[in-house]
């Protein structure tokens, strides 16, 4: 049977801004408060996921929530008309509005961890969708996440969805940013990779251990083939809020930093022990310090077999990196020593995402990785399924509904909330999607 990864990225909404809303994440904090450019940061995003079909990827994509989030701001007994709601946070509560108006479901990385289904004990693809206790602009988005991965993958006999894990933080689950997934083909039974952390000395951890027991036995995975690591406290001090900033898994390959784990010789025995096939390539802290990963993103990159490859096994891989990889000395020096080494990592690729990087997400945090085999991707609603042509149709979406340029002020306005919702409609008629978003019902 023949399996492929498609990755499906996040449509960036037209709320993107700056406003600085999660802790430990120094490239949030860095840009708070300035202007965003929401259309050129669409733009960005498609022309990432253009690229990728012309390296020959499956590529898939997600729908921007609807922000603000009225229902949110009602819940927390704002009322009136909608205009009025606007009117009133704002005077009362700019933080909790600019809370609600947050666009990050565009990092899809964080919005559900995937099973494919070699690995499952039940034949199918495991979705669960990620609590984001973490934080609360993001825990809002956990209910429209779980309906949107219900509607693209909607087939109970080859899709299980489990809710978000309950719990609050106790439970605290980012989704696949701290998992990845080794296997020698894409349709070879797999294995997981669940790195979990302790808060450190300036910032709190997000991801569970908890939490990740928990995703895996409702996957129904094997114990033999998953590993929970913790991530290294210097790392989360560094500011790999996500374990992507320091590590990213794809195929027989593990490439991270030398400093992700807290115990870096144990976690790499038990990773070798899940998946003997592993080449772990690594980068000495020596060449690559933490600071220099975390401001480049070397790790939040996309790490892809290209599809000459048989089926995902062995052969050429490419990293998709931002363009702040290749501007820096020293990580791309290590990139062009890694690519030059005899290794499957041999091709770099570097994209401008920097809308999405000033909000702290590369590459890697705008993909959800799915792995389906062909009757699975038939199943699939095939609107979210992209080729060149639908890519067109969303740019020519995004240029018609986004302005070019937002502060935290326009935040405030009603007439920006109503400009946001009528590009939504647009897009659940361009979609078909009906009445999808919860001001639509």
């Amino acid at each position: 049977m023949t399996y492929r990864e498609y990755n499906f990225d996040g449509l960036i909404g037209p709320t993107h801004n700056y406003a600085g809303l999660s802790f430990g994440n120094l490239a949030s904090a860095s840009n708070k408060g300035a202007a965003s450019n929401p259309r050129e940061a669409a733009l960005q995003g498609l022309a990432k996921m253009r690229g990728n079909l012309e390296l020959g990827l499956g590529q898939g994509f997600l729908p921007p929530q609807d922000r603000p989030s009225l229902k949110t701001l009602r819940a927390l007994g704002f009322s009136g008309t909608d205009r009025e709601i606007i009117e009133k946070a704002a005077k009362t509560e700019p933080r909790l509005l600019a809370n609600c108006c947050a666009a990050s479901s565009m990092w899809t990385a964080n919005a559900a961890t995937v099973a494919p289904s070699p690995d499952t004990a039940d034949g199918a693809v495991h979705f669960t969708t990620a609590n984001l206790a973490a934080n609360f602009h993001r825990a809002i988005e956990a209910e429209t996440t779980a309906r949107a991965l219900a509607h693209i993958f909607d087939h109970e006999a080859h899709f299980v969805h489990h809710p978000p894990l309950p719990g609050g933080v106790h439970f605290g689950d980012e989704g696949a940013a701290n998992h990845g997934r080794l296997a020698e083909s894409h349709g070879a039974p797999g294995a997981h990779l669940f790195v979990y952390g302790e808060d450190g000395a300036r910032f709190p951890a997000r991801q569970k251990r908890l939490a990740s027991e928990a995703v895996a036995r409702n996957h129904r995975l094997d114990p033999a083939r998953t590993v929970f690591v913790k991530q290294s406290r210097a790392a989360l001090d560094a500011g790999a809020f996500h374990n992507d900033v320091v590590g990213v898994a794809n195929g027989t390959v593990l490439f991270l930093h030398e400093q992700s784990f807290e115990d870096r010789e144990a976690a790499c025995a038990a990773i070798r022990a899940a998946a003997p096939f592993v080449e772990i390539v690594e980068a000495p802290a020596s060449k690559v310090t933490l600071e220099d990963a975390v401001k480049s993103y070397l790790f939040n990159s996309q790490l892809v077999t290209l599809p000459d490859a048989d089926d995902g096994a062995g052969g050429e891989m490419a990293l998709i990196l931002p363009t702040e990889s290749e501007e820096n000395p020293r990580v791309k020096a290590f990139l062009e020593e890694t690519v030059a080494r005899n290794n499957p990592i041999n091709r770099l690729v570097f994209r401008n995402v920097r809308e999405s990087m000033r909000n702290g997400g590369g590459p890697a945090c705008l993909r959800l990785r799915v792995v389906l085999s062909a009757a699975e991707a038939g199943a699939a609603n095939p609107r979210f399924i992209l080729d060149g042509a639908k890519i067109s149709a969303l740019e020519d979406w995004v240029r018609a509904h986004y302005r070019d340029r937002v502060t935290p002020d326009d935040l405030s306005d009603p007439d920006f909330m109503e400009e946001s919702f009528a590009a939504m409609q647009a897009l659940t008629d361009l979609l078909g999607m009906g009445a999808f978003y919860d001001f639509q019902r």
